[in-house]
């Protein structure tokens, strides 16, 4: 989801990060919070949200916050992918919550692939490495890091600040804490907006901050199933009715089919500053804006494969099996494709749409859960200014800019029951994500400091 930060960086203005030392009491205290939940194993393979949630209240509680003030859930069903719910209450009843989002769960990740031990938290050459390092315990940290320390000096918002630390984002088909919220705990969880993952900024190759992004809507992340059966046969006499070919031809349909270029709001404004830049691609840009079917305009733009899926809706084959036997014609050929569905369309649209370039003999399912359809959040000038204001403070020099994440989040869900979702701006990761969803991921120290101070005054700014 921190792709697009990767094309914002020929448009940025370059500013220097400085160093932030773990000298500070506080930032010592943070560190051990942070330790504990990037080493306690969360993939859903092997792990449990459940104990890092116990983990984190554990300490919420030894800061002040009573048993009221946390809520842990889970389901019968999913004991270890539990999550927790904290709020501390402000003074000012008029003024509707606030709700810091962040999951627990990571990907998964095998010992033998990685340099590292992914759950053994180590510090190398000014990086914090492990699994979770940024994607998204970074985040969950800070924000439980927040409360205690509100809590702590006795500071009492006038907004009511909520926490729900979830489990299941990671994985389409696992148990979803934030869904399940939204569907049985409105009242717990219910805010104004949300404040998420899916914002963040980017460093250049020599370390300097380039960029600082909010996200400001997402697509929804939906998995189809592409199923040929044949009676199949013997090897030696083959016929052109031949599942596999069958399946092919269905999946090279989809992979030449391009979905219209649209724009939100946000994109417009992504896409308006990036034109600045000039060139063909910034005059490409503008002719876009101007005309969306220009498809010529659209070819220079998508040559950026981030560019590209910020402009559409997208759908790619991410998996295929076929065959039983090596001497014997496939009875059977499967493949998922995986869509990521640009704000506004829906499920069902894309559905149809793949079903007409598969073909008749192709049968095309949308896997279960059914993901929302993705709505765009208002570019709402008191959510946008403090993060702009704060940013130039905290980080002289680099401009702010609104995007849309090409992945997907947890956010989806709260804004399917009508409450605007923000990616936040603060932490700044390598050009190629730090290694999020792959190997050796990765965050520099500093960045992990000057993101905690950074977003501690944000949710100062919000809450009052």
């Amino acid at each position: 989801m921190r792709l697009v930060i990767g094309a914002l960086a020929a448009a940025a203005v370059i500013s220097a990060g400085g160093a932030v030392a773990q000298t500070r009491a506080d930032q010592q205290r943070f560190f051990a919070l942070y330790k504990e939940l990037v080493e306690t194993n969360t993939s859903l393979s092997a792990g449990s949200c459940t104990q890092a949630a116990a983990q984190i209240g554990a300490r919420l509680k030894a800061a002040g916050f009573t048993d009221q003030a946390l809520t842990y859930f889970s389901v019968p069903d999913h004991p270890r992918e539990g999550g927790l719910v904290a709020v501390l209450e402000g003074s000012d009843k008029s003024k509707k919550p606030m709700l810091l989002l962040a999951h627990l769960d990571v990907v998964e990740a095998k010992r033998e692939d990685w340099t590292r031990d992914p759950f053994t938290l180590i510090e190398e050459n000014g990086f914090y490495y492990a699994r979770g390092t940024v994607d998204d315990k970074a985040q969950a940290a800070i924000w439980a890091d927040t409360l205690i320390r509100l809590k702590q000096a006795g500071t009492r918002p006038k907004r009511t600040i909520k926490m729900a630390l979830t489990c299941g984002e990671e994985t389409n088909e696992a148990w979803n804490g934030a869904e399940w919220l939204t569907k049985n705990k409105r009242a717990l969880i219910d805010a104004e907006f949300v404040l998420n993952e899916g914002g963040g900024g980017r460093y250049s190759a020599d370390g300097k901050r380039e960029v600082a992004a909010m996200q400001v809507g997402e697509k929804a992340s939906q998995n189809f199933t592409f199923v040929v059966t044949n009676p199949g046969g013997h090897s030696s006499a083959p016929v052109p009715d031949n599942a596999i070919y069958q399946l092919a031809d269905a999946l090279k349909a989809v992979q030449g089919y391009e979905f219209p270029v649209k724009f939100t709001p946000t994109t417009r404004a992504f896409f308006t500053a990036l034109a600045t830049r000039g060139g063909a691609q910034g005059e490409a840009i503008k002719r876009l804006l101007a005309d969306p079917q220009d498809q010529a305009a659209d070819a220079i733009v998508s040559r950026d494969k981030v560019l590209h899926s910020t402009l559409r809706t997208t759908c790619v084959a991410t998996m295929a099996a076929a065959g039983h036997a090596a001497n014997a014609l496939p009875q059977r050929a499967q493949a998922t494709v995986n869509c990521r569905i640009f704000p506004g369309e829906t499920v069902e649209g894309t559905l149809a749409k793949l079903r007409d370039l598969a073909g008749p003999k192709v049968t095309v399912t949308a896997n279960q859960p059914i993901r929302p359809t993705a709505v765009q959040p208002p570019l709402d000038p008191k959510i946008l200014g403090p993060a702009q204001a704060l940013v130039a403070k905290h980080f002289p020099g680099v401009p702010m800019l609104p995007i849309m994440s090409t992945g997907a989040t947890d956010g989806i869900f709260f804004e399917a029951i009508g409450i605007p979702v923000y990616g936040v701006p603060g932490t700044f990761v390598e050009a190629d994500g730090g290694g999020t969803h792959g190997l050796n991921e990765r965050i520099r120290v500093e960045s992990l400091y000057a993101s905690r101070d950074y977003l501690f005054d944000l949710v100062n700014a919000y809450a009052g």
